[in-house]
């Protein structure tokens, strides 16, 4: 399994656009993304640094795996 750890609100939405997750709006400092086909929203927030369980529920709420995840982060 993939470690999570330093990766920002920002480097987490534009990865949730490469995986089809639309930004509809913004409330605050969280960016607010929806999918078709999806019953979640993601509510990302704006932070330098993600804590470890706010991007780990944001990544599974998103259907998806640390693994897949973490692929896609560059």
């Amino acid at each position: 399994m993939s470690r999570l750890g330093n990766i920002s609100g920002k480097a987490a939405v534009k990865v949730f656009q490469k995986l089809g997750w639309v930004k509809v709006g913004q409330v605050g400092s969280h960016v607010v993304m929806t999918k078709e086909g999806m019953r979640v929203n993601l509510s990302i927030p704006q932070h330098k640094e993600l804590s470890v369980g706010t991007l780990r529920a944001l990544i599974r709420n998103a259907g998806l795996s640390v693994d897949e995840f973490m692929k896609l982060v560059k």
